[in-house]
């Protein structure tokens, strides 16, 4: 009797989709990886539109984030790469995809404007200062872009995989 792990998953006799099972993982990792990042540097900068201290923190706090959100983004858009491999570009991975491109247009913004404002500032002692309003306007919007983004993409693929596949 082979007792090996492979062998004591029960498949019913029907070959094992592994490169399924790697699309749906990976697309499931960028979304615990890229949202998890997204949902604490999101909090943080909530507190920090009117707080010094959480000002300082989420300066602090996206030096870990920011690379964890474009890790997640990577890992998610290859799971998709790989489970809409046969689906083509139509219906929810276009809409996945569309959005996918909204969220890096978001990330792009945050990281190559907004994140080096901050570092200059954490490097001239001003850390602890508040964001002028009209970049608080800005970085606003792009949590909403980035919140809708990130849980419309779970959403969908939820949808996908109940209701399409």
């Amino acid at each position: 009797m082979d007792t090996s792990f492979l062998s004591v998953l029960q498949t019913g006799g029907r070959p094992v989709p592994w490169l399924d099972i790697l699309g749906i993982f990976l697309f499931i990792a960028g979304f615990i990886v890229g949202l998890g990042a997204v949902t604490v540097i999101d909090i943080h900068g909530f507190l920090g539109r009117k707080s010094a201290y959480w000002t300082e923190a989420t300066t602090r706090t996206h030096k870990v984030t920011k690379p964890l959100i474009w890790i997640g983004l990577l890992l998610a858009c290859s799971g998709a790469l790989i489970t809409y491999r046969d689906s083509g570009l139509s219906g929810v991975p276009l809409l996945q995809g569309m959005i996918a491109v909204a969220l890096i247009l978001n990330g792009l913004f945050l990281s190559f404007y907004v994140s080096p404002y901050m570092l200059t500032r954490e490097r001239e002692g001003r850390a602890g200062e508040l964001l002028p309003d009209s970049l608080q306007v800005k970085i606003a919007l792009s949590f909403i872009v980035s919140f809708v983004g990130w849980w419309g993409e779970v959403f969908l693929l939820v949808w996908y995989l109940v209701m399409v596949r």
